[in-house]
């Protein structure tokens, strides 16, 4: 079978002692922009010479101070949202934009075809190629996602974002996924803005962040006067007190991924050929099966506690494991994986129960059934008492990514 995993460059992680630094040091600039009886009221609507909430600007002036940028912006749509505002705010249709040459992020697409943009794509990977693009002087502005739209991209965001700063091109990154859990993103890296979304970092649904220049994110408040769009008070609390616990649990759930890897690898569970990290969206565990059952793990999966699709990729609602197919990006560009292959994330799960739903749905998929393959798990020495019951099956939603 000549179908492989390609070789993969996962992200940095954060180990768990720098996340600890880190929630410390978002609670001391919390503390620098809020009284102690604020963190406990919120406000809402459109406030005169404002535009905004008074307690949404303190969050995003929480925000801007962590990130050590001039400005930031809530705004609604989420990580979508973000990125749209942040476009929208400094390019016009027509506008030529400087992309990595991969399969754009199904949202993302959209939002360039409905802004009219005009996109160039260079190999970030070759450094040559985005070099070559940015000595035409035909741009203004590049356009960077921080994770990996090809299971196999290598190429270094500071990098390429000190390309485009020398060349005198402004930078839009797409941090979805990398934000609090590389050690740095792009904003911190020298970008003009960082965009994300905050329902990923256990957030409330549908807020999003835009972090940068100031001039940029003046034209997203300036964009965004609606009182229907603002991000309100009590939003924007709850997105803050969510991430005074992020960076230390997105450490855990890497640490966990790269044990589940490294077991997977060693050939803990049979029916596996090939694991490796990869940062495809979400940092996770990319699986190879010895047979073409990819489509069909998730549901069995499920069956053992598994959550079988995402929510909002790491939202406060995702706990279990989640078992799922690659994302529609990845398959775009490896559309053979689409039988062989699955991506695996811990979530708040340890590596042990990981590996024990793995190994208990392939054991399913390969006697035919979930009771014959329970049968023969039993008999092979595990415990019938521990057996989970079969679980009515419910068709899954298919989210583009």
């Amino acid at each position: 079978m000549s179908v492989r995993l390609p070789r993969t460059f996962p992200l940095p992680a954060v180990t768990v002692t720098d996340a600890l630094a880190r929630q410390f040091r978002l609670l001391e600039c919390t503390a620098r922009h809020f009284e102690g009886p604020q963190l406990f009221a919120a406000d809402a609507g459109v406030l005169p010479g404002l535009g905004r909430p008074r307690t949404t600007a303190r969050v995003e002036a929480v925000l801007a101070d962590f990130f050590g940028a001039e400005a930031a912006a809530l705004v609604q749509g989420a990580g979508t949202g973000a990125i749209r505002a942040a476009l929208a705010a400094v390019l016009d249709a027509g506008d030529r934009l400087l992309i990595h040459r991969a399969p754009v992020y199904r949202t993302t697409a959209h939002t360039l075809r409905g802004l009219g943009i005009r996109t160039v794509e260079a190999d970030f990977n070759d450094p040559r190629e985005p070099a070559r693009a940015l000595a035409s002087g035909d741009f203004r502005r590049a356009y960077v996602q921080h994770t990996r739209q090809r299971l196999g991209d290598s190429y270094d965001l500071s990098a390429v974002l000190a390309a485009c700063r020398t060349a005198g091109v402004r930078t839009v990154v797409d941090d979805n996924y990398a934000a609090l859990r590389v050690p740095h993103c792009g904003v911190e890296l020298g970008a003009d803005a960082s965009c994300f979304s905050l329902f990923k970092l256990h957030g409330p649904e549908g807020v999003g962040a835009v972090v940068g220049e100031a001039d940029l994110v003046a034209r997203v408040h300036r964009d965004n006067y609606s009182g229907g769009g603002q991000v309100q008070g009590h939003q924007a609390l709850d997105a803050l007190r969510a991430l005074t616990h992020v960076p230390v649990m997105w450490a855990v759930q890497s640490q966990v991924a790269a044990e589940v890897a490294g077991r997977l690898t060693a050939g803990e569970v049979p029916g596996v050929a090939e694991a490796a990290l990869a940062n495809a969206q979400d940092r996770c565990v990319l699986v190879r099966l010895a047979r073409p059952l990819a489509r069909a793990l998730p549901a069995a999966a499920a069956r053992h506690g598994a959550a079988p699709y995402p929510v909002g990729a790491n939202s406060r609602y995702e706990i279990a494991p989640l078992f799922y197919r690659l994302s529609g990006s990845a398959l775009a560009d490896a559309p053979e994986l689409a039988d062989w292959a699955v991506r695996i994330n811990p979530m708040r799960a340890g590596a042990d129960l990981v590996l024990d739903i793995l190994r208990r749905a392939l054991t399913d998929l390969r006697y035919g059934g979930e009771g014959r393959g329970a049968e023969r798990h039993d008999a092979g020495g595990g415990n019938a008492d521990t057996r989970r019951p079969a679980r009515e099956a419910h068709p899954a939603p298919r989210p583009e990514d």
